[in-house]
Protein backbone atom coordinates (compact mmCIF):
# COMPACT_ATOMS: atom_id res chain seq x y z
CA UNK A 1 0.00 0.00 0.00
CA UNK A 2 1.27 3.30 -1.02
CA UNK A 3 2.08 5.59 2.07
CA UNK A 4 -0.87 8.09 0.39
CA UNK A 5 -3.90 5.54 0.03
CA UNK A 6 -5.76 4.95 3.09
CA UNK A 7 -6.08 1.54 4.77
CA UNK A 8 -9.85 2.42 5.84
CA UNK A 9 -12.71 -0.15 4.21
CA UNK A 10 -15.74 2.03 3.52
CA UNK A 11 -19.04 0.86 4.58
CA UNK A 12 -21.23 0.02 1.53
CA UNK A 13 -23.96 2.50 0.89
CA UNK A 14 -26.53 3.25 -1.53
CA UNK A 15 -26.15 5.95 -3.50
CA UNK A 16 -28.16 9.59 -4.07
CA UNK A 17 -27.58 12.18 -5.64
CA UNK A 18 -27.71 16.13 -4.05
CA UNK A 19 -27.84 18.35 -7.19
CA UNK A 20 -25.01 17.27 -9.38
CA UNK A 21 -23.16 15.77 -6.13
CA UNK A 22 -23.51 12.12 -5.33
CA UNK A 23 -23.19 11.18 -2.02
CA UNK A 24 -22.32 7.52 -0.50
CA UNK A 25 -21.83 4.67 -3.06
CA UNK A 26 -18.19 4.88 -4.25
CA UNK A 27 -18.57 9.02 -4.06
CA UNK A 28 -16.10 10.74 -2.62
CA UNK A 29 -16.90 11.91 1.05
CA UNK A 30 -18.48 15.10 0.95
CA UNK A 31 -17.97 18.30 3.61
CA UNK A 32 -20.80 20.61 3.87
CA UNK A 33 -21.75 23.56 6.27
CA UNK A 34 -24.64 25.27 7.16
CA UNK A 35 -25.28 29.22 7.08
CA UNK A 36 -25.16 31.57 9.62
CA UNK A 37 -26.92 34.28 8.53
CA UNK A 38 -30.56 35.37 8.61
CA UNK A 39 -32.08 33.35 5.64
CA UNK A 40 -34.13 36.57 4.77
CA UNK A 41 -31.02 38.58 4.40
CA UNK A 42 -30.11 37.40 1.37
CA UNK A 43 -27.62 39.25 0.34
CA UNK A 44 -25.43 38.53 3.36
CA UNK A 45 -26.46 34.91 2.58
CA UNK A 46 -25.49 34.97 -0.71
CA UNK A 47 -21.97 36.58 0.01
CA UNK A 48 -21.41 34.01 2.80
CA UNK A 49 -22.47 30.89 -0.05
CA UNK A 50 -19.90 32.17 -1.98
CA UNK A 51 -17.15 32.16 0.70
CA UNK A 52 -18.10 28.82 1.65
CA UNK A 53 -17.89 27.44 -2.36
CA UNK A 54 -14.25 28.98 -2.76
CA UNK A 55 -12.96 26.98 0.31
CA UNK A 56 -13.98 23.54 -1.27
CA UNK A 57 -17.51 22.72 0.07
CA UNK A 58 -19.41 20.43 -1.49
CA UNK A 59 -23.34 21.10 -0.60
CA UNK A 60 -24.68 23.80 2.09
CA UNK A 61 -27.59 24.13 4.20
CA UNK A 62 -30.09 26.95 4.63
CA UNK A 63 -32.24 26.84 7.62
CA UNK A 64 -35.97 27.57 5.93
CA UNK A 65 -38.32 28.33 9.28
CA UNK A 66 -40.81 30.20 7.57
CA UNK A 67 -43.06 31.21 4.48
CA UNK A 68 -40.66 35.25 4.03
CA UNK A 69 -37.38 32.78 4.04
CA UNK A 70 -38.63 30.37 1.51
CA UNK A 71 -39.21 33.35 -0.49
CA UNK A 72 -35.94 34.43 0.37
CA UNK A 73 -34.52 30.82 -0.84
CA UNK A 74 -35.90 31.51 -4.18
CA UNK A 75 -33.13 34.60 -4.51
CA UNK A 76 -30.52 32.82 -2.73
CA UNK A 77 -31.14 29.39 -5.19
CA UNK A 78 -30.70 31.80 -8.27
CA UNK A 79 -27.40 33.42 -7.42
CA UNK A 80 -25.63 30.29 -6.17
CA UNK A 81 -24.03 27.34 -7.49
CA UNK A 82 -23.53 25.03 -5.14
CA UNK A 83 -26.24 22.46 -4.36
CA UNK A 84 -28.28 23.78 -1.01
CA UNK A 85 -30.07 21.58 1.38
CA UNK A 86 -33.13 23.56 2.70
CA UNK A 87 -33.31 22.77 6.28
CA UNK A 88 -37.10 22.58 7.60
CA UNK A 89 -38.96 21.60 10.71
CA UNK A 90 -43.06 21.59 11.83
CA UNK A 91 -44.61 23.23 8.61
CA UNK A 92 -44.90 20.54 5.44
CA UNK A 93 -45.59 23.91 3.38
CA UNK A 94 -42.53 25.16 4.02
CA UNK A 95 -40.92 21.71 2.18
CA UNK A 96 -43.56 21.82 -0.71
CA UNK A 97 -42.73 25.58 -1.39
CA UNK A 98 -38.73 25.25 -1.10
CA UNK A 99 -38.90 22.38 -3.53
CA UNK A 100 -40.49 24.31 -5.80
CA UNK A 101 -37.92 26.80 -5.55
CA UNK A 102 -35.43 24.32 -6.75
CA UNK A 103 -33.79 23.13 -3.24
CA UNK A 104 -31.83 19.99 -3.66
CA UNK A 105 -32.64 18.13 -0.73
CA UNK A 106 -34.77 18.62 2.11
CA UNK A 107 -33.51 18.38 5.67
CA UNK A 108 -36.73 16.82 7.58
CA UNK A 109 -37.66 14.65 10.78
CA UNK A 110 -40.97 12.81 9.15
CA UNK A 111 -42.49 12.85 12.36
CA UNK A 112 -42.77 16.48 13.48
CA UNK A 113 -44.32 17.46 10.29
CA UNK A 114 -47.67 16.78 11.08
CA UNK A 115 -50.24 14.02 10.29
CA UNK A 116 -49.56 10.89 7.64
CA UNK A 117 -51.22 13.04 4.79
CA UNK A 118 -48.91 15.99 5.62
CA UNK A 119 -45.79 13.09 5.31
CA UNK A 120 -47.04 11.85 2.17
CA UNK A 121 -47.76 15.54 0.52
CA UNK A 122 -43.85 16.12 1.50
CA UNK A 123 -42.92 12.66 0.03
CA UNK A 124 -44.85 13.06 -3.12
CA UNK A 125 -43.04 16.48 -4.28
CA UNK A 126 -39.49 14.80 -3.70
CA UNK A 127 -40.49 11.56 -5.67
CA UNK A 128 -41.93 13.53 -8.58
CA UNK A 129 -38.82 16.46 -8.47
CA UNK A 130 -36.60 13.64 -7.60
CA UNK A 131 -35.32 15.16 -4.53
CA UNK A 132 -33.17 13.37 -1.60
CA UNK A 133 -34.91 13.89 1.77
CA UNK A 134 -32.71 13.89 5.44
CA UNK A 135 -33.99 12.86 8.48
CA UNK A 136 -31.55 14.73 11.16
CA UNK A 137 -31.91 13.08 14.74
CA UNK A 138 -30.84 14.64 17.40
CA UNK A 139 -29.90 13.69 21.03
CA UNK A 140 -31.17 16.94 22.23
CA UNK A 141 -34.75 16.78 21.13
CA UNK A 142 -35.74 13.33 21.01
CA UNK A 143 -39.14 12.59 20.78
CA UNK A 144 -40.91 12.50 24.56
CA UNK A 145 -42.06 9.20 24.44
CA UNK A 146 -38.87 8.00 23.41
CA UNK A 147 -37.19 10.47 26.54
CA UNK A 148 -39.64 8.53 28.74
CA UNK A 149 -38.76 5.26 27.70
CA UNK A 150 -34.86 5.49 27.91
CA UNK A 151 -34.59 8.41 30.68
CA UNK A 152 -31.53 10.45 28.93
CA UNK A 153 -30.21 10.51 25.04
CA UNK A 154 -28.68 6.84 25.07
CA UNK A 155 -27.02 5.30 21.47
CA UNK A 156 -30.21 3.27 21.58
CA UNK A 157 -32.49 6.20 21.87
CA UNK A 158 -31.59 7.83 18.79
CA UNK A 159 -31.42 4.73 16.79
CA UNK A 160 -35.21 4.09 17.62
CA UNK A 161 -35.88 7.63 16.51
CA UNK A 162 -33.82 7.43 13.53
CA UNK A 163 -36.03 3.96 13.09
CA UNK A 164 -38.72 5.48 13.63
CA UNK A 165 -38.56 8.24 11.02
CA UNK A 166 -36.90 5.29 8.40
CA UNK A 167 -40.32 3.34 8.74
CA UNK A 168 -42.29 6.42 7.56
CA UNK A 169 -40.72 6.66 4.41
CA UNK A 170 -40.48 2.88 3.99
CA UNK A 171 -44.02 2.52 4.46
CA UNK A 172 -44.77 4.99 1.09
CA UNK A 173 -41.38 3.34 -0.79
CA UNK A 174 -39.52 6.37 -0.74
CA UNK A 175 -35.70 5.16 -0.48
CA UNK A 176 -33.91 8.49 -1.79
CA UNK A 177 -32.93 9.38 2.04
CA UNK A 178 -30.11 9.81 4.19
CA UNK A 179 -29.77 10.02 7.56
CA UNK A 180 -27.85 11.37 10.72
CA UNK A 181 -27.55 10.88 14.54
CA UNK A 182 -26.34 13.39 16.24
CA UNK A 183 -25.43 14.24 19.72
CA UNK A 184 -22.63 16.32 21.25
CA UNK A 185 -21.38 13.95 23.43
CA UNK A 186 -18.93 12.10 21.51
CA UNK A 187 -19.66 8.64 22.81
CA UNK A 188 -23.11 8.83 22.39
CA UNK A 189 -22.97 10.08 18.75
CA UNK A 190 -20.50 7.54 17.72
CA UNK A 191 -22.03 4.84 19.45
CA UNK A 192 -25.56 5.87 17.63
CA UNK A 193 -23.85 6.03 13.91
CA UNK A 194 -22.30 2.76 14.79
CA UNK A 195 -25.42 1.03 15.79
CA UNK A 196 -27.59 2.98 12.69
CA UNK A 197 -24.46 1.62 10.04
CA UNK A 198 -25.88 -1.89 10.80
CA UNK A 199 -29.50 -1.64 10.27
CA UNK A 200 -29.76 0.69 7.07
CA UNK A 201 -27.70 0.61 4.01
CA UNK A 202 -28.51 4.32 2.97
CA UNK A 203 -25.89 7.68 3.26
CA UNK A 204 -24.81 8.45 6.81
CA UNK A 205 -24.82 11.82 7.42
CA UNK A 206 -21.80 12.60 10.33
CA UNK A 207 -21.52 15.06 12.89
CA UNK A 208 -21.15 15.73 15.96
CA UNK A 209 -24.05 18.69 17.28
CA UNK A 210 -22.82 21.65 18.55
CA UNK A 211 -19.20 20.63 19.39
CA UNK A 212 -18.79 24.24 21.13
CA UNK A 213 -16.41 26.89 19.96
CA UNK A 214 -13.68 26.59 17.69
CA UNK A 215 -10.49 24.88 19.07
CA UNK A 216 -12.95 22.63 21.52
CA UNK A 217 -15.57 21.62 18.97
CA UNK A 218 -12.58 20.76 16.08
CA UNK A 219 -11.08 18.70 18.72
CA UNK A 220 -14.03 17.09 19.63
CA UNK A 221 -14.99 16.56 15.98
CA UNK A 222 -11.89 15.36 14.96
CA UNK A 223 -11.76 12.57 17.63
CA UNK A 224 -15.91 11.60 16.93
CA UNK A 225 -15.41 11.37 13.31
CA UNK A 226 -12.35 10.01 13.40
CA UNK A 227 -13.58 7.34 15.14
CA UNK A 228 -16.40 6.80 12.56
CA UNK A 229 -14.52 7.49 9.58
CA UNK A 230 -11.82 4.92 10.84
CA UNK A 231 -14.38 2.35 10.97
CA UNK A 232 -15.80 3.18 7.55
CA UNK A 233 -19.07 4.76 8.37
CA UNK A 234 -19.65 8.16 7.01
CA UNK A 235 -20.79 9.37 3.29
CA UNK A 236 -20.95 13.08 4.11
CA UNK A 237 -19.98 15.28 7.25
CA UNK A 238 -20.37 18.79 8.69
CA UNK A 239 -18.32 20.27 11.13
CA UNK A 240 -20.59 22.11 13.86
CA UNK A 241 -18.44 25.09 15.33
CA UNK A 242 -19.57 28.34 17.35
CA UNK A 243 -17.55 29.78 14.21
CA UNK A 244 -17.49 31.05 10.99
CA UNK A 245 -18.74 28.10 8.57
CA UNK A 246 -15.72 28.66 5.96
CA UNK A 247 -13.70 27.33 9.07
CA UNK A 248 -16.06 24.20 9.39
CA UNK A 249 -15.36 22.97 5.86
CA UNK A 250 -11.70 23.63 6.45
CA UNK A 251 -11.90 21.37 9.61
CA UNK A 252 -13.85 19.20 7.70
CA UNK A 253 -11.56 18.48 5.06
CA UNK A 254 -8.60 18.46 6.97
CA UNK A 255 -9.52 15.16 8.56
CA UNK A 256 -10.41 13.62 5.17
CA UNK A 257 -6.73 14.60 5.01
CA UNK A 258 -5.80 13.35 8.02
CA UNK A 259 -7.26 9.93 7.55
CA UNK A 260 -6.09 9.97 3.91
CA UNK A 261 -9.72 9.76 2.63
CA UNK A 262 -10.10 12.69 0.88
CA UNK A 263 -7.35 15.13 -0.16
CA UNK A 264 -7.84 18.86 -1.36
CA UNK A 265 -5.58 21.74 -0.88
CA UNK A 266 -2.11 21.91 0.21
CA UNK A 267 -1.33 19.66 3.28
CA UNK A 268 1.60 21.71 5.27
CA UNK A 269 3.56 20.12 7.23
CA UNK A 270 5.00 21.85 9.78
CA UNK A 271 7.50 21.87 12.94
CA UNK A 272 6.10 23.14 16.04
CA UNK A 273 8.90 25.54 16.27
CA UNK A 274 11.74 25.76 19.06
CA UNK A 275 15.00 27.69 19.85
CA UNK A 276 16.50 26.05 16.40
CA UNK A 277 14.54 27.70 14.20
CA UNK A 278 16.20 30.00 11.56
CA UNK A 279 13.01 31.69 10.54
CA UNK A 280 9.68 32.54 12.13
CA UNK A 281 7.94 29.46 11.49
CA UNK A 282 4.58 29.98 12.76
CA UNK A 283 4.03 33.31 11.09
CA UNK A 284 5.33 32.07 7.61
CA UNK A 285 3.06 28.80 7.46
CA UNK A 286 -0.18 30.62 8.66
CA UNK A 287 0.05 33.32 6.05
CA UNK A 288 0.92 30.85 3.53
CA UNK A 289 -2.67 29.07 4.75
CA UNK A 290 -4.12 32.20 4.16
CA UNK A 291 -2.83 33.17 0.78
CA UNK A 292 -3.17 29.55 -0.65
CA UNK A 293 -6.63 28.74 0.60
CA UNK A 294 -7.59 28.88 -2.95
CA UNK A 295 -5.74 26.36 -4.24
CA UNK A 296 -7.27 22.51 -4.67
CA UNK A 297 -4.43 20.81 -6.21
CA UNK A 298 -3.19 18.11 -3.41
CA UNK A 299 0.35 18.36 -2.41
CA UNK A 300 2.02 18.48 0.98
CA UNK A 301 4.55 21.09 1.26
CA UNK A 302 6.67 20.64 4.46
CA UNK A 303 8.22 23.68 6.35
CA UNK A 304 10.58 23.11 9.06
CA UNK A 305 12.45 25.52 10.75
CA UNK A 306 16.11 23.99 11.06
CA UNK A 307 18.18 21.07 9.31
CA UNK A 308 17.34 18.49 11.96
CA UNK A 309 14.09 17.23 10.66
CA UNK A 310 13.80 19.73 7.09
CA UNK A 311 15.89 17.85 4.74
CA UNK A 312 13.66 14.73 5.50
CA UNK A 313 10.63 15.64 5.68
CA UNK A 314 11.47 17.35 1.93
CA UNK A 315 12.27 13.74 0.86
CA UNK A 316 8.74 13.12 0.80
CA UNK A 317 7.17 16.60 0.26
CA UNK A 318 6.22 17.80 -3.14
CA UNK A 319 7.95 21.09 -1.42
CA UNK A 320 10.14 21.38 1.48
CA UNK A 321 11.87 24.30 3.35
CA UNK A 322 15.03 23.28 5.81
CA UNK A 323 15.52 26.03 7.83
CA UNK A 324 19.15 27.58 7.88
CA UNK A 325 20.92 30.89 9.09
CA UNK A 326 20.42 33.67 6.64
CA UNK A 327 19.49 31.52 3.47
CA UNK A 328 17.25 28.25 3.97
CA UNK A 329 17.78 25.06 1.82
CA UNK A 330 14.18 24.81 -0.49
CA UNK A 331 13.28 21.20 -2.35
CA UNK A 332 11.20 20.15 -4.88
CA UNK A 333 10.39 16.80 -5.36
CA UNK A 334 12.47 15.67 -2.88
CA UNK A 335 15.78 16.83 -4.63
CA UNK A 336 17.32 20.71 -2.88
CA UNK A 337 17.00 23.09 -5.65
CA UNK A 338 17.66 26.11 -3.97
CA UNK A 339 18.34 28.86 -0.92
CA UNK A 340 15.60 31.14 -0.24
CA UNK A 341 16.55 34.29 1.70
CA UNK A 342 14.69 33.96 5.46
CA UNK A 343 13.63 37.75 4.81
CA UNK A 344 11.53 37.55 1.84
CA UNK A 345 10.58 33.53 2.57
CA UNK A 346 6.24 34.32 2.40
CA UNK A 347 5.74 35.81 -0.77
CA UNK A 348 8.54 33.54 -2.55
CA UNK A 349 7.32 30.46 -1.38
CA UNK A 350 3.43 31.55 -2.41
CA UNK A 351 5.04 31.83 -6.27
CA UNK A 352 6.97 28.21 -5.97
CA UNK A 353 3.66 26.52 -4.68
CA UNK A 354 1.37 27.95 -7.50
CA UNK A 355 3.90 26.96 -10.12
CA UNK A 356 4.20 23.60 -8.79
CA UNK A 357 0.68 23.41 -8.10
CA UNK A 358 -0.25 24.34 -11.91
CA UNK A 359 2.78 22.13 -12.78
CA UNK A 360 0.85 19.17 -10.90
CA UNK A 361 -2.39 19.69 -12.08
CA UNK A 362 -3.12 22.00 -15.09
CA UNK A 363 -6.35 22.30 -14.95
CA UNK A 364 -6.96 23.47 -11.22
CA UNK A 365 -4.69 26.50 -12.31
CA UNK A 366 -6.54 29.18 -9.37
CA UNK A 367 -4.82 32.72 -9.56
CA UNK A 368 -1.67 31.72 -10.46
CA UNK A 369 -0.66 34.66 -10.95
CA UNK A 370 -1.63 35.95 -7.59
CA UNK A 371 1.70 36.59 -6.27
Amino acid sequence: MSAHQSPIIRRKSKQIMVGNVPVGGDAPITVQTMTNTKTTDVAATVEQIRRIERVGADLVRVSVPTMEAAEAFKLIKQQTNIPIIADIHFDYRIALKVAEYGADCLRINPGNIGSEERVRAVVACARDLNIPIRIGVNGGSLERDIQEKYGEPTAEALLESAMRHVDYLDRLNFDNFKVSVKASDVFLAVGAYRLLAKQIDQPLHLGITEAGGFRAGAVKSAIGLGMLLADGIGDTLRISLAADPVEEVKVGFDILKSLRIRSRGINFIACPSCSRQEFDVISTVNALEERLEDIITPMDVSIIGCVVNGPGEALVSDLGLAGAANKSAFYEGGLRVDRLDNKDLIPVLERRIRARAAMLDPANQIRIDKA
